[in-house]
This record gives C-alpha cells, structure tokens and sequence, in this order.
C-alpha cells in the first residue's frame, strides 16, 4: 500500500488546496482513501473537514474520507453526515471525559461496503466480525466492561447539557485561554484565529526558553502536568488542555498554575495578568444569561 503524505508547516491547517489538486490529478481513482485530523493537539490546530469534502466533491473523486476525532468528538461541533465522513474515530480519554482505552469508530454506508467487498484477510480489525457479535448481544472479545458504563454515562452526561452547550462551553473556555495568552504577550502555534482549536492551545515560549522546563517545573512544584511539544517544535511550546468536564474557574486555576510555572522559570510575565483577562472574558461570556442586581 503507498502513502502520499501532504506536507504542511506546523501550525497550519489542512492544505485543501492541495489535496484538490492531487484528486484532481488522479483520473484512475487509485486513490481509495483521504485521512484528515480533525484537530490536531501538538499545534493546537483545527482543520475545516466541510472544506476537504468539497475538494473531494469538486474533484469527482470516489475516495473514503476518514478524519481522527479524537480531540474534537464530544467537544466541537463534528458532523459526520453534512460532511460526509465515511470512518470517523474517536477515544474514551477525550471529550467522554474517560480514561484510555475504548477506541470509538462510526463507518457510514458507504464505508461498509467497501468494507464488504475488500479481500484483505483480517481478523481484529475486521468490523464484520464485531457486528455479527454485537447482533447476538455478545462482544467480539473480553469486553471492558468499566470503560463501557463509563461511555454510556458520559453520552447522557453530553446528552443532559445539550451538545450545542457542550460546543459553547469549550469555545468560550478556550477564547479565555486565548485571551490570557494575549496578556502574557505569547503567541499560539496556530497561525491564525479560523484555526484556533477549542480543546487545547499551544502556547509559543519566548525565544531562549526551553518550554519542556516550564512542564516538568510545574509538575513537580505545583502538581500540575501541561502537554509537551513535539516533532519540529519541540521544546518551542507548552499545551493547555481545556477540554471534557471542565468549568470556567477549574480553567482559571490552570491558567494562574502557568504564570506561577512561567515566573518561576524567568520568563517575564505580570502574575495575574492571564487569570485577570480570562477573568473578564467568562464574566462577560456570561453577562447575558445571569444579570446581577447592582
């Protein structure tokens, strides 16, 4: 099987563009399949899924569409049947607010029947076989049963806020943190705002700092743990999840945990700053759903 990798510059989205012109190109259809992260957590970056199944439209072309939900399902709006999506995948330890270990995986129609009419021999990844268990209310092996209840409270938890809320929540959640980094007179990884990711921002350290000292700094001082960097910005950026069950003022509490990470590492931020500027952004968020007597 080949593999054509499209290179993008790290903190960039999908190269749509691209991605048009090589289906475009393929008059043969040897291509079967496109895969696209949905968000992508080491940069912080969201990429437009509606705008990669355009260019397959566009093109003609008759490749699945697969696309890594894995921190964007349960979190940011995700539409699986407007976009045309084909295999969807998502994990427990993201937005069901769960520990690792359940691998979710949606296939529409037309991604079963490619399913039906492919030879490869398989047996684990052989979703046939998973279906036929699952008709028979059994399980294709030994079950994790925890994990299992978990994902069935966590859905009506999702279900009971309204997923639109649950959206809203983590974009309002995620501009404060954009606003604190604003404050600090950091940058974001993401080259610009339509990429902004709702569920984890990438912070940029000033020239000179090593961020992995911030991370391992704030760990073992504050008992706090912050993404580390990877690939080509390694060591240039520290990550702040904001995603799952999370409130406004558990995010402050991050927030206030990398100033005092940052200032003890040298960096020159004002204390307070960050938290000061999410701060007034939540209370503003908020202003028009609870009005307070003066």
């Amino acid at each position: 099987m080949a593999v054509e990798v499209v290179e993008a510059p790290w903190g960039a989205g999908v190269p749509v563009e691209r991605f048009e012109e090589i289906l475009k190109a393929d008059k043969s259809h040897l291509i079967k399949a496109v895969l696209v992260t949905h968000n992508e957590t080491a940069t912080g970056v969201r990429s437009d899924i509606a705008a990669v199944r355009r260019a397959l439209d566009a093109a003609g072309h008759s490749a699945l569409l697969l696309v890594d939900g894995v921190s964007s399902i349960g979190c940011m709006d995700f539409r699986m049947d407007e976009w045309a999506v084909d295999v969807a995948v998502t994990g427990s330890q993201k937005g069901f607010m769960l520990p690792v270990g359940l691998a979710i995986v949606a296939f529409s129609r037309r991604a079963i029947a490619a399913i039906e009419q492919a030879d490869l021999p398989r047996t684990f990844f052989d979703v046939r076989d998973m279906a036929r268990s699952y008709a028979n209310g059994a399980y294709p092996y030994t079950p994790a049963v925890g994990l299992l209840n978990g994902l069935k409270v966590s859905a009506e938890m999702l279900m009971a806020e309204g997923l639109e809320n649950v959206f809203a929540r983590h974009r309002r959640i995620a501009s404060g943190v954009r606003a604190a980094v604003a404050a600090w007179g950091l940058e974001l990884c993401a080259a610009e705002p339509s990429l902004y990711s709702e569920t984890v921002s990438a912070i940029r350290t000033p020239s000179g700092f090593d961020a992995n000292t911030i991370i391992s700094h704030a760990a073992q001082k504050y008992d706090v743990a912050f993404g580390v960097s990877l690939g080509e910005v390694a060591g240039k950026l520290f990550r702040i999840g904001h995603l799952g069950s999370l409130t406004d003022v558990m995010m402050l509490s991050g927030l206030a945990a990398a100033e005092m990470a940052m200032a003890d590492v040298g960096i020159p931020i004002r204390l307070g700053s960050g938290v000061a500027a999410a701060q007034d952004h939540y209370r503003a968020a908020h202003a028009d759903r609870y009005k307070v007597a003066a």
